[in-house]
C-alpha cells in the first residue's frame, strides 16, 4: 500500500524514562539471567516450543510440532497426553504427594490445606462421579462455582475424563449463564448454594435454577453446599456434591487425549453483544502455560504463589489451575473481597502464608492506593520476592506505588500482556533479565513475535499502532465454538495477509519497549489526534488528588470526539469545580491541550465487575446519553444509574 494512502497509527503521547534493572541478588538466583533464551527461540521457534512440550508427560510422543496455515494451525497434533495427569499424577509419582498444592482461605475465615496427594484423590472421586452421571469424552460441563477448591477440582476432573469444561464466572446473571450453556450444549451444570462476598452469601443455586429453566441440554445439576443457604432440589435432576463423590473410588483411569482435542471453552465478550466461546486445546495450551509459569514468575520449588484472579476468567484457568499445577507449585486461593472484613485482608494473607509471588490486577492496585499506605504497612510483606500485574495496562503511578509500598523497592514487577484468546502470557519482562520501565510490558517473550501496524497494515517500527501477532504460538485459540466464520472474521481478517489482530493498541520506543494502550475501540479521535485512553488515564492519576480514572470518548460537533473523565479521589480531597478545572489543566500540561478532558466527573465509585474490571462501555453510554447496557455483571449495578444522574445534572 502506498505511503500516501497509509493512515497513522495511535499517537504516542507520554514518555517514561525511569529504569529499574533486575536486582543483583535476584539475578544471581534467577533461572534465566541472560538473553540466550531469546536468541535460541528466535533461531528456531518450533524447536524452542518442542523442548518445552517435552517437559510434559506424553503417553504418545509427538513427531510434528507446528502444521497448517492461518488461521488453522495445529501444535503437536500426533501426540497424546492428559492435562490432569500433568498437573497431579506425575508430581505424586515423583514423590511430591505431601507437598502443599493449595492453601485455601474462605472469606468467613475457614481454611483448608490440600496436598498434591489430597487433590489427586479428590479429583479422581469427582471424575468417577461425573462418569456415573454419564459424562464422557467430548461432553460439555458448565461450571458456576465460587472460588473454592472444588472449582479447581471440577476442572481437573473434567480434564481427567476428557470432558470439556465451560466455566461461567459466579457474578454472571441467569440470562448470561443460560446463553453460555445453550451455546455450547452443556450436559451437566455444577454449582453451589452460594458463595461469600463482603460478608454476605451470593446465591448461585437460585440463579442456576432460573437459567436451567431454558436450557434443554442440561440433564443433571450438581450442587455444592458452601454457604448454608436454603435452596430447592429438583428430584431426578439435582444431586448434592457430597452424594456424587461419597463412595467413589480414589482412582480413575485417565482419558488419553490427542494434543488437539478440546480442553475447555471460555466465553469472552464480543463487540456484537453475543459472547464468544473461545476454544483451547490440550497439548499446545498446556505447553504455553507451563513454560510461561516457569519463566515469567521465575518459579522455584519452595515458592508460594498467589494469583488473585477468579478461575472464572482465563487468568485463573492459566495461572491458578493449569500453569502452576503443571509445575507442582504451592498456591494460595482466597474466596472473597480484598477489603473484607477490612483493607488489610490481602496483606495479612501474604504474611500468614509466606507468599513469595503475588500476581494481581492494576484495578486492585489502584484501589489499594486509594485506601492508603497504612494497610499494607501493617503486615510483614518481607516474604515477597516477585510481583506481577495482569488484566489491563498499568499506569506508571500505580506501578511505582506497587513497587515501593508492596515490593519494598526490592521486588521486580512482571507486567504481563495476554488475552483469553492467546491462552498464556505473550509480552512480559523476564525478571532476571529485563530492565523494567513503569507502565511498560517491555518485550515479547522468547518464541513470541509481534508487530505494530497502521490500520492499512503498514509495519510501524517506532511509535503507536495496532498490535498484531505475526507468528503462531502454542496456546493460541483454535476457534470460536460453533462459529468458524466469526473466528476468521474477528481475528484474521483485519489485514489481507491473515495476521492475527489482537484488538489492542500499543506503542514501541526506539529500544523496543512496548506499552499497551488498551483496546482500539477505546481510541479517541480529537481534532485529528488519535489518543489512547490509557495514556490520558495515566496522566490523570499522577495528580495527587486522583486515586483512579476511567476515560471514554463521546461525540462532539467541533472536535469529532471529546474526552470524558470519571475520577475517584484519594481520601482527604473534596469534590469541587476548582479541582475539576485543576485536573483538566494538569492533563493539558502533561500531554497537550488537545488531550484535556472536556468533561470531568468526580465520583465515589465506578461501574466494575466483581473481578474489578471497569466497564467502560457503560461509561460511554452515560457520556452519550444512551440507554444503559447490561449491568448484571457489575459488583454494584446501582453505581451506573447514580453516575448517569450526576452526569446529566452536571452536564
Amino acid at each position: 500500500m502506498s505511503d500516501e494512502k497509509a493512515r497513522p497509527g495511535i499517537e504516542a503521547l507520554l514518555e517514561e524514562t525511569r529504569q529499574f534493572p533486575p536486582p543483583a541478588d535476584f539475578v544471581a538466583k534467577a533461572a534465566v539471567s541472560n538473553t540466550s533464551l531469546y536468541e535460541q527461540a528466535e533461531n528456531d521457534p518450533e524447536a524452542y516450543w518442542a523442548a518445552w512440550a517435552r517437559k510434559l508427560d506424553w503417553i504418545l510422543d509427538f513427531e510434528t510440532v507446528l502444521e497448517g496455515e492461518a488461521p488453522d494451525f495445529t501444535w503437536f497434533a500426533d501426540g497424546k497426553l492428559n492435562a490432569y495427569v500433568n498437573c497431579l499424577d506425575r508430581h505424586v509419582e515423583a514423590g511430591l504427594g505431601d507437598k502443599v498444592a493449595l492453601h485455601f482461605e474462605g472469606e468467613p475465615g475457614d481454611r483448608r490445606t490440600l496436598t498434591y496427594a489430597d487433590l489427586l484423590r479428590e479429583v479422581c472421586r469427582a471424575a468417577n462421579g461425573l462418569r456415573s452421571l454419564g459424562v464422557t469424552k467430548g461432553d460439555r460441563v458448565a461450571v458456576y462455582l465460587p472460588m473454592v477448591p472444588e472449582l479447581a477440582i471440577t476442572l481437573l476432573a473434567c480434564a481427567r475424563i476428557g470432558a470439556i469444561h465451560s466455566v461461567v464466572f459466579g457474578g454472571f446473571s441467569a440470562d448470561s449463564l443460560r446463553d453460555r450453556i445453550n451455546d455450547s450444549g452443556c450436559k451437566v451444570l455444577i454449582t453451589a448454594d452460594a458463595g461469600w462476598r463482603r460478608g454476605k452469601p451470593v446465591p448461585l443455586k437460585a440463579t442456576s435454577d432460573e437459567a436451567v429453566a431454558a436450557t434443554p441440554t442440561i440433564e443433571k445439576m450438581v450442587v455444592l453446599e458452601r454457604a448454608g443457604v436454603r435452596h430447592e432440589m429438583v428430584e431426578g435432576r439435582d444431586i448434592h456434591w457430597s452424594d456424587l463423590i461419597d463412595g467413589q473410588p480414589d482412582e480413575c483411569q485417565p482419558e488419553w487425549m490427542d494434543a488437539e482435542d478440546v480442553l475447555f471453552i471460555l466465553y469472552t465478550s464480543g463487540t456484537t453483544g453475543k459472547p464468544k466461546g473461545i476454544v483451547h486445546t490440550t497439548g499446545g495450551y498446556l505447553t504455553g502455560v507451563s513454560a510461561t509459569t516457569r519463566l515469567v514468575f521465575d518459579l522455584k520449588d519452595d515458592d508460594v504463589f498467589w494469583c488473585t484472579a477468579d478461575i472464572g476468567w482465563i487468568t485463573g484457568h492459566s495461572y491458578i489451575v493449569y500453569g502452576p499445577m503443571s509445575q507442582g507449585a504451592t498456591q494460595v486461593m482466597y474466596e472473597g473481597a480484598p477489603d473484607w472484613p477490612d483493607c488489610t485482608r490481602f496483606w495479612n494473607l501474604i504474611e500468614q502464608y509466606g507468599v513469595t509471588i503475588f500476581y494481581t490486577a492494576p484495578t486492585a492496585i489502584r484501589a489499594f492506593m486509594k485506601w492508603g499506605d497504612d494497610f499494607p504497612a501493617s503486615a510483614d510483606l518481607s516474604s515477597l520476592r516477585l510481583l506481577g500485574t495482569v488484566g489491563e495496562p498499568i499506569n506508571p503511578e500505580a506501578w511505582t506505588w506497587y513497587h515501593e509500598r508492596i515490593g519494598g523497592g526490592r521486588c521486580p514487577i512482571v507486567d504481563t500482556w495476554w488475552q483469553t484468546e492467546t491462552g498464556h502470557i505473550m509480552i512480559s519482562p523476564l525478571p532476571g533479565v529485563t530492565t523494567l520501565r513503569p507502565g511498560s510490558a517491555t518485550h515479547p517473550l522468547p518464541g513470541i513475535s509481534v508487530e505494530l501496524r497502521t490500520e492499512e497494515g503498514e509495519v510501524i517500527d517506532e511509535g503507536g499502532g495496532y498490535l498484531a501477532l505475526n507468528r503462531p504460538w502454542p496456546g493460541m485459540l483454535r476457534g470460536i465454538w460453533g462459529d468458524p466464520d466469526r473466528f476468521v472474521r474477528q481475528y484474521w481478517s483485519f489485514w489481507d495477509d491473515k495476521v492475527y489482530f489482537t484488538g489492542d493498541g500499543a506503542k514501541r520506543d526506539g529500544e523496543g519497549y512496548i506499552v499497551i494502550l488498551g483496546r482500539v475501540d477505546d481510541v479517541i479521535s480529537v481534532s485529528g489526534h488519535r489518543i489512547g485512553t490509557m495514556e490520558v488515564e495515566s496522566a490523570i492519576v499522577e495528580h495527587p488528588a486522583v486515586a483512579e480514572a476511567a476515560v471514554v470518548g463521546r461525540k462532539d460537533d467541533i472536535t469529532g470526539e471529546a474526552i470524558c473523565a470519571f475520577l475517584i479521589l484519594r481520601d482527604g480531597f473534596d469534590h469541587s469545580p476548582e479541582l475539576r478545572a485543576e485536573v483538566q489543566d494538569f492533563v493539558g500540561r502533561k500531554i497537550g491541550r488537545f488531550a484535556r478532558p472536556k468533561d470531568v466527573l468526580l465520583t465515589a465509585d465506578l461501574p466494575k465487575t466483581r473481578s474489578g474490571k471497569i466497564m467502560r462501555r457503560l461509561l460511554r453510554d452515560i457520556a452519550e446519553g444512551r440507554a444503559l447496557g447490561d449491568v448484571t455483571t457489575l459488583a454494584d449495578p446501582g453505581v451506573v444509574q447514580s453516575l448517569k444522574d450526576r452526569y446529566q445534572a452536571e452536564g
